[in-house]
């Protein structure tokens, strides 16, 4: 998918179908953010986005001296195995000085299931973005953008319809903690939810499956976090069941982007099994029938 970078140019005009602006740019190596996928653009009839590598794509042994981005097209059931697009497309960066828009000239390329990602290991030096004069990185924003024309016979075509993005980025705070009671445990229906709470912004909740759900229905407790809201989130959290007769809690931690589709919930089918928390000996449910129950939680990007 790697294209030898030989050309670019300037260019007042932006790019006919996506940007996306990245806010504090210099915090996705500290986020753990290795690789950034945006949110699906239409260009020709197809779905797009831009895959960002900011610390430079290792699969193509990239020396971490620049940055790596590539335009792919997304799987879709129109995309069959048989079946390539072949498109002529340009990546965008834009000046923040000049007002100007740096890109590479328009190349073309054949995007089909098995090689539906084509661009440049090395689109831009580090170096040479993050030097302010060069108005590429300016207070720690950039702005990216993409433009693509799919060649149908002999004619280019192109959705004319620019979509925006943004990436924003958060320092690291103290993680939001809430805790709860869970009482009446062993007589509680197949599902606990907790009330919607914020932390970051966003909305959550917690949802605990008493006897297990998947793979672990019948032997385990499951616990899911769930996401509410429209936006991409990538959040740090910590799930914890209290052992209350020692120290001995039933920890999981996981870090995972967020978002309003069928990754709104990430978790654990197999949290603890059933045998050790409903055995009165090991402390997680008390002479009460009660359960006590805590999340930490860090919102660490949030993808518009």
């Amino acid at each position: 998918m790697e294209i030898q970078l030989t050309a670019m140019e300037t260019r007042e005009v932006p790019p006919a179908h996506f940007l996306f602006k990245i806010k504090s740019f210099s915090l996705l190596e500290s986020c753990g953010i290795q690789k950034y996928e945006t949110k699906e653009f239409v260009a020709g009839n197809h779905k797009w986005r831009l895959i960002i590598y900011p610390d430079g794509d290792d699969n193509v042994g990239n020396d971490k001296n620049h940055i790596s981005v590539y335009l792919a097209m997304v799987e879709n059931s129109s995309l069959s195995a048989n079946r390539v697009v072949n498109a002529v497309f340009s990546i965008f960066l834009f000046n923040q000085n000049s007002g100007n828009y740096l890109c590479s000239l328009g190349i073309t390329r054949r995007f089909q299931t098995m090689k539906s990602e084509w661009g440049f290991s090395k689109f831009i030096s580090k170096k040479v973005m993050s030097e302010p004069s060069n108005g590429y990185l300016v207070d720690d924003k950039c702005v990216f953008g993409a433009e693509v024309f799919v060649v149908n016979t002999n004619a280019l075509t192109g959705c004319l319809s620019l979509k925006t993005g943004c990436l924003s980025l958060k320092k690291t705070v103290t993680p939001y903690k809430r805790d709860w009671k869970i009482r009446n445990f062993s007589k509680l229906g197949d599902v606990w939810k907790s009330e919607t709470f914020k932390a970051g912004g966003k909305k959550w909740n917690v949802l605990l499956h008493t006897k297990g759900c998947g793979g672990a229905k019948g032997n385990g407790v499951s616990i899911f976090l769930y996401y509410i809201g429209s936006e991409s989130v990538k959040a740090c959290f910590t799930i914890r069941i209290k052992n209350q007769v020692s120290e001995k809690h039933k920890i999981k931690s996981s870090t995972q982007w967020f978002s309003d589709s069928t990754s709104n919930k990430w978790g654990w089918d197999s949290f603890m099994k059933l045998a050790t928390i409903n055995d009165p000996i090991k402390g997680f449910i008390n002479e009460k029938n009660c359960c006590q129950l805590d999340i930490e939680i860090s919102v660490e990007a949030v993808a518009r």
